[in-house]
């Protein structure tokens, strides 16, 4: 893995985990959290929209909106899971 493809990861993580953060109430972890909830959101959404049939054409765009999807449901997992 290249350096410029680690800090795409990183960028798009931060993003992602930001923009769930802002959805789900409590959500934000910090810049560190924000970028893990983001790359584990982006493995979990890159697996999850794809199996309902979602496809947004592809692109840095598409990329976000799927991570922040993913970081989106993993945070309402964990809410669930923390309250049980």
């Amino acid at each position: 893995m290249s350096i410029e493809t680690l800090v795409i990861w990183l960028l798009i993580g931060a993003i992602a985990g930001w923009l769930a953060g802002l959805v789900v109430k409590g959500g934000g972890f910090g810049l560190v959290g924000n970028i893990v909830v983001g790359i584990l959101g982006a493995v979990v959404g890159g697996w999850i929209f794809p199996q309902f049939g979602v496809t947004l054409g592809g692109g840095i765009v598409d990329t976000i909106l799927f991570a922040t999807g993913g970081a989106v449901v993993l945070l309402l997992v964990v809410g669930v899971l923390r309250r049980a």
